[in-house]
Formats: C-alpha cells, structure tokens, sequence
C-alpha cells in the first residue's frame, strides 16, 4: 500500500512538474513573443515620428531620398554642443544634396541642455529649426517650441552672414533675434547654439554629404 501510495505521489510531482516546465516554456515564449511585436512596434512609431520631425523642416516634394537611413554621425563638443554623437540626416533630389538636418545641443540653456533639429540648406541658409527636447521653465523659457509660439521661426532663411556675425545675439544683446519676457537665458542659448551649427557646416559641409550613410565621423 505505502509502496502504491509513493508511485501515486511520485507520478504527481512528475505530473506537476511537467506542467510546471510546459507553462514556463509557453510563458516564456509568449513573453518573447510579444517583447519582439512591442520593440518593432516602438521601432516603427519612432521613425514615423522622427521622420515627421524632419518633414517640418524639409517637406517630402524636396527631396527624394529616405531622409531616416541616409545618417551619419558627427562629433564636435565646441561646435555641436556635446560630446557624444550627433546625427545628420542628409536631403537629396536625384542624388544632389539639398539639405542636412543635424541634432545638436544648446548645452547652456537656464534649466540645462535643449535639444535642436537644425535644417541647412546646401547653400548655407536654414531651412528650419526645432527644439526637440528641453526642460526649460513651463510659461517661459518653453516659447521656443513651435506648439508655444512662433519664435523658433524667426531662424527661417538666416545663414553665416544674415545678419552679420556681431548681429547673432539676442536683441538685448545688441543682436537681432527676440528675446522672451522673463526668459533670456533659454533665447541666447538657442541662438548661440544655431549659429554654432551654421559654423560647423561651413567647415564640413563635402564631408557631411559625401560620406557614405551610417558612418561615424569624429
């Protein structure tokens, strides 16, 4: 009887564990299953939203490349504002450049770094800028984003020599761009850091467009 009982016991544990094995194994690969479906769901909502980004600053009937895959990465601290690499997505209309949208970094703005797309055209005028990220004061120092107001605009068709190279201030600094009320710090910075990008184009400007697509440029 006790022998009985300890093979009914026995087949249970081996039943149980069984079971046990089953339900982890299909777990797991539910869980894997549904981790790859969300990271190439994130992966494809990130694009969408990125390339929306750059569409803002170059409209689709610009160029005829894939802005997203045609990138390279630079680096500049003094010039780009970190020290970590920076993309460029480059516009082409059969196969001659048209622009390059590059993320750079105001890195002194008054609550620390903003985050820029700045759109160049091929002769050295922007195209556009965006503030894509920054934790500026809410009611202040965020009027650099374009949902908040049209300031960042006033960057549209400027370059290296309009306004002149002394005139690339904020107006209380004797320059030519608006200042918020109660928020200078975050306008200078912006202004500061697009003009450093104006800067590291001119002197890069074969580089950035002949270099071939994913490559990292020191």
């Amino acid at each position: 009887m006790t022998g009985n009982s300890n093979m009914h016991i026995v087949r249970n544990m081996t039943i149980s564990a069984f079971l046990l094995g089953l339900f982890s194994i299909t777990g797991t690969g539910v869980v894997a299953f549904t981790f790859e479906k969300t990271k190439q769901k994130i992966a494809e909502n990130e694009r969408a939203a990125m390339v929306a980004s750059l569409h803002q600053l170059i409209t689709p009937k610009e160029h005829d490349n894939d802005l997203y895959a045609d990138v390279i990465q630079v680096s500049n601290e003094k010039l780009l504002g970190t020290d970590e690499p920076v993309n460029v997505y480059r516009a082409r209309m059969k196969d001659k450049p048209v622009a390059a949208i590059l993320n750079s970094v105001a890195p002194d703005g008054y609550s620390g770094n903003i985050y820029l797309l700045v759109a160049i055209r091929f002769d050295g005028t922007l195209a556009g800028v965006r503030v894509v990220k920054h934790k500026e004061t809410p009611g202040l120092g965020d009027g650099i984003e374009i949902e908040r107001s049209n300031w960042i605009l006033g960057f549209n068709s400027k370059s290296l020599t309009n306004p002149p190279t002394g005139k690339w201030r904020v107006k209380r600094d004797g320059g030519v761009f608006d200042q918020m009320t109660g928020a200078t710090i975050t306008p200078r910075a912006v202004v500061k850091a697009v003009k450093n990008t104006l800067n590291y184009y001119q002197a890069n400007k074969d580089m950035l467009f002949k270099t071939p697509a994913n490559k990292d440029i020191q």
